[in-house]
């Protein structure tokens, strides 16, 4: 963790701008996403069969195949952007990401175990399933850290080391349950290629009752990001805010891999980016983070249906590329 309070100043003329950049860059991502893939269509055609829908082939692939993947990757990007600004904050570690601390690991495995054990189990337990495997790994990586000393590197490092074990334990249940395990392997792929209204019903409650959550804790993150003497000083229930905060990271990240599986570096690369635009202070970066995320994975979905097309790439490959350098460079400028 980092010892330095971290100020909240930032030239405020700019910060609107920005928020109003993400929203444009939220409505271009959307518009793209209906128009391109295997058939491209063309933009006015597109808006004008989202707006009024008809019974041509336009308004069947806008509607049933394109729009709720487009949703589905927009609330996953937002979710994961949000949690893993949540996460660095109240840990004050700037490599915090749902994926590095296991966050997602945990729960794949929750999903699995469900698929597996108690496969007539409805939709919405997926993601209470999910949480409860994501909360497990992150209290092991943190537990692991601290028997060391929490640094801000070897809480990445045992995150890392807590998601491959728990990795290991996914594999052995589906060589173990192969046939059951089948079910989860949609679930569980790391893309929201195939995702449907069913897949947005399941998310869509969850994640918008979590970023209303986050939104109104930004005060509190705020305060917890000063350190925890400044916090105790300013009044804040230091114990049970970060549980609070902690808890709802997990959990907007746990609800987002409950439908399209781990997709790392989005909760980590996302915070940086919305920081570096708006300044630390969580009022302005929260909601330019869900904007940001929504947009960065559902421009990556964008790519991985028109990199090998007709073909697609599952999207978690290509965030994976470009977050890893991320991840590198950022770990070796800490360590300095």
């Amino acid at each position: 963790m980092t010892s330095a309070p971290l100020p909240l100043t930032r030239p405020r003329s700019t910060r609107p701008l920005w928020l109003f950049a993400g929203v444009v860059a939220v409505f271009g991502a959307l518009l793209g996403s209906l128009a391109l893939g295997a058939t491209d269509l063309p933009l006015d055609r597109t808006l004008a069969v989202l707006l009024h829908p008809d019974d041509t082939n336009e308004s069947l692939i806008v509607h049933t195949l394109r729009l709720p993947r487009t949703l589905v990757a927009l609330l996953a990007g937002a979710a994961l952007g949000v949690s893993g600004l949540m996460l660095q904050g109240v840990t004050r570690n700037p490599l915090a990401d749902p994926g590095i601390l296991g966050v997602e690991a945990g729960g794949a495995l929750g999903i699995l175990l469900m698929v597996v054990f108690f496969p007539a189990a409805p939709g919405w337990a997926f993601v209470p399933a999910a949480f409860a495997g994501g909360t497990l790994a992150a209290l092991v990586a943190y537990s692991v850290a601290r028997s060391v000393g929490i640094t801000p590197l070897r809480l990445a490092l045992a995150g890392v080391a807590v998601a491959s074990l728990v990795g290991a334990a996914t594999r052995s249940v589906q060589i173990l349950f192969e046939d059951r395990a089948q079910g989860a392997l949609f679930a569980l792929s790391g893309s929201v290629a195939g995702r449907g209204w069913e897949q947005v019903a399941q998310l869509g409650p969850w994640l918008t009752a979590g970023l209303l959550a986050a939104l109104l804790l930004t005060p509190k993150l705020n305060i917890l990001s000063l350190g925890e003497d400044v916090a105790r000083s300013l009044g804040s229930r230091t114990e049970q805010d970060s549980a609070v905060i902690t808890g709802l990271g997990v959990l907007l990240a746990a609800a987002s891999v409950s439908v399209v599986g781990p997709i790392g570096f989005v909760g980590l690369v996302v915070p940086h980016a919305a920081r570096a635009l708006v300044g630390p202070d969580h009022r302005y970066a929260l909601p330019l983070a869900a904007l940001l995320g929504a947009s960065f994975l559902t421009a990556a979905d964008i790519v991985a249906r028109l990199i090998a097309r007709p073909a697609e790439t599952p999207v978690g490959i290509l965030v994976a590329a470009a977050g890893a350098p991320f991840f590198v460079l950022l770990a070796r400028r800490i360590g300095r």
